[in-house]
């Protein structure tokens, strides 16, 4: 077994923003699914900080008799309020 076998990829299409309409290879977790979140820095040309396009992972689609999930695809976020850190559901909110 070589370690590419270990390592799983999904086809995720991107919604929204720079992205829309795209298609990805994105790495699967432990539990099979994509990220929730999925940054991308976007170089500036002056040479400054990178910007980030943030996407949330939202569900495809769902099937008819059980309303399971069918996929996952990314929503783009332009507010976003995360900062990078978890939410735990003991903190307070943000504002």
């Amino acid at each position: 077994m070589t370690d590419t076998d270990l390592v799983k990829s999904q086809d995720t299409p991107f919604e929204g923003g720079p992205m829309d309409g795209r298609v990805l290879p994105v790495l699967l977790g432990p539990t099979g699914h994509p990220p929730k979140t999925y940054r991308i820095p976007v170089p500036d040309p002056a040479g400054g900080p990178p910007a980030v396009l943030v996407y949330r992972r939202v569900p495809r689609g769902h099937s008819r008799r059980l309303g399971l999930i069918q996929g996952w695809k990314y929503a783009y976020d332009p507010d976003d309020r995360s900062g990078g850190r978890p939410r735990w559901p003991w903190s307070r909110p943000n504002g």
